[in-house]
């Protein structure tokens, strides 16, 4: 946890008025420092078949939830082989709102995923934001789209900016959980960002980008003020 979530966390949960700079000096002199970001690096390659248009085009931004959804699948590496996980994202609060993982990256994966989001949010018409990935483009997860009236978007292919949003939460997960430990097995790695995600980064962690407020507590403030 960085200085400013740090000074966030002190006013808001505990009710400490302390000043950011304080803050800042208490953590240099015990030796506190939040942890640093590295590049996290996936690699797409497009299939070659027809593809939805680019809706997006860098625009990460909705008025409101279930608006536009970002979409991504990366690995954990553990001893006994690779664990991936694919995410469904909600631009408006950060929240992950759909999620899956097992020992394959197949459409199946992006199809658990999805389906969780669209159990838990029931959206009308939502834009679902992804790379170029077989698994994006096949047959299967196109029909589930029309099935759930969800209008799939894809960027350029081979350009991580056009999905920053996802590359950012899984920069996240690396630096915060992936960089600290190393997992013997899938079922390990999977109990830990499980909790990782459910029990801290969609119920507590705060974002920068939302006031330093957590994804279920943003959507929470902006439900009280009638903002949605």
């Amino acid at each position: 946890m960085d200085r400013p979530n740090i000074h966030a966390e002190l006013a808001d949960d505990h009710k400490i008025r302390v000043g950011r700079k304080r803050v800042a000096r208490l953590m240099r002199i015990a030796g506190i420092r939040g942890a640093t970001l590295r590049k996290f690096v996936i690699t797409t390659v497009s299939d070659g078949g027809t593809q939805p248009a680019d809706l997006v085009k860098r625009r990460f931004y909705a008025e409101r939830p279930n608006r536009l959804w970002v979409a991504d699948a990366t690995f954990i590496p553990t001893w006994s082989g690779f664990l991936f996980l694919a995410i469904v994202l909600d631009v408006f609060s950060r929240k992950v709102v759909g999620w899956a993982m097992g020992n394959y990256l197949r459409t199946e994966l992006m199809l658990a995923a999805i389906n969780m989001a669209i159990t838990m949010r029931r959206p009308r018409s939502v834009i679902h934001h992804s790379d170029h990935g077989c698994q994006y483009t096949s047959y299967a997860f196109g029909r589930r789209c029309v099935e759930a009236n969800i209008v799939p978007s894809m960027g350029t292919v081979g350009d991580a900016y056009d999905n920053a949003m996802a590359e950012s939460f899984f920069a996240t997960l690396e630096r915060e959980v992936l960089d600290r430990q190393r997992f013997k097995t899938q079922d390990e790695a999977q109990r830990e960002i499980f909790s990782w995600l459910e029990g801290w980064y969609n119920p507590t962690r705060r974002h920068s980008s939302l006031g330093y407020r957590s994804p279920v507590n943003y959507e929470r403030h902006a439900l009280a003020h009638d903002t949605l």
